[in-house]
């Protein structure tokens, strides 16, 4: 199973942290679809040392979600540590996670996120003075490098493995692919052999087939999915007892993914108030609804949306069409 430090997780499965999308109402139902460890959205470390207020809010971890990673970026040597010591004192995260992969021009301008990938030495500076001056396990999630010309992965595995960093997950993208194109799973794998602490892998893994193979054929020592858990806990928890002994749950009925769309935006709602769940609901919404038939049309009734209830009644209607439809058929 995988550890990290101390820590001892259930299972090889870790929920990527996503921004806009890993909140404690999302990373709740990941937990209980399974996965070993999840972890929080980044969270800027100025931003946690100016006491921003949605900021410290995203600071919050239920202790249903344990163990979870909590995620911080930035580029200051003095900022980092400080909002790690945050985290490491006032919090009750388990593992404290630097962001070396954000590849959105906000964060790289600020010498942040997918920036660092470009110099090794920098990544030991920062990753070593944040584990001398914590107590929790320090990890790092990047990418392969900064473009085709820039791949330093190998280098910066061992900065971070030398600096005192717990664990890496390795993007197997650069940053100039942001989410296109394949996932190097080669680099993943000379990643893992390179260092002597945990590897998580992390890119391609849509289906729990998928996962199977990067554990594999990288030796990972954990598999970390993203995007493909958008509206489909149920990856997680097909991922995780296919890797258990080789079998593959059912998929959901449509039915069953609205009900876990609702329970999401209930806990959304507790979270945030309706005003703001609601419309954050309206993407998660459309991720519950993706492979159903004419659900194009839900969609942009749901956009239109302000209110829990009037969401819930658009969501059941449409899914009581579409099994009306499959019984005449």
């Amino acid at each position: 199973m995988l550890q990290i430090g101390n820590i001892k997780m259930d299972n090889q499965v870790v929920v990527a942290p996503m921004a806009g999308v890993s909140n404690p109402a999302f990373r709740l139902i990941a937990k209980e679809f399974g996965s070993g460890l999840v972890c929080a959205e980044m969270i800027s470390d100025k931003a946690i040392l100016h006491e921003n207020e949605k900021s410290m809010k995203m600071l919050y971890v239920d202790e249903r979600e344990k163990p979870l990673s909590l995620q911080i970026f930035g580029g200051d040597k003095e900022s980092l540590v400080a909002a790690a010591q945050v985290v490491d004192q006032q919090t009750n995260a388990d593992i404290i996670d630097i962001n070396m992969g954000c590849p959105v021009p906000k964060v790289t301008k600020c010498d942040a996120g997918a920036r660092w990938l470009l110099d090794p030495d920098k990544i030991y500076d920062m990753v070593d003075v944040v584990a001398r001056n914590v107590q929790k396990p320090v990890t790092v999630k990047m990418r392969t490098g900064w473009d085709d010309d820039h791949v330093y992965v190998l280098d910066n595995a061992q900065a971070v493995e030398s600096a005192g960093g717990q664990a890496v997950s390795v993007h197997g993208r650069t940053r100039y692919q942001m989410y296109e194109g394949l996932a190097d799973w080669d680099l993943i794998r000379e990643v893992k052999e390179t260092v002597n602490i945990p590897v998580i892998g992390n890119g391609d893994v849509n289906t729990p087939q998928d996962a199977k193979r990067l554990l594999d054929e990288t030796g990972v020592d954990g598999v970390m999915i993203g995007r493909a858990a958008l509206g489909n806990p149920w990856m997680l928890y097909r991922t995780v007892k296919y890797l258990e002994d080789g079998s593959l749950p059912d998929e959901p009925n449509a039915k069953e993914k609205m009900d876990v769309c609702m329970l999401h935006m209930d806990r959304l709602i507790e979270l945030k108030g309706e005003k703001i769940a609601v419309r954050e609901m309206r993407k998660h919404a459309g991720w519950y609804l993706k492979g159903m038939r004419g659900n194009g049309k839900v969609r942009g009734k749901i956009n239109e949306l302000d209110h829990r209830d009037d969401v819930a009644e658009v969501l059941y209607r449409f899914v009581e069409g579409l099994e009306g439809a499959a019984t005449v058929q």
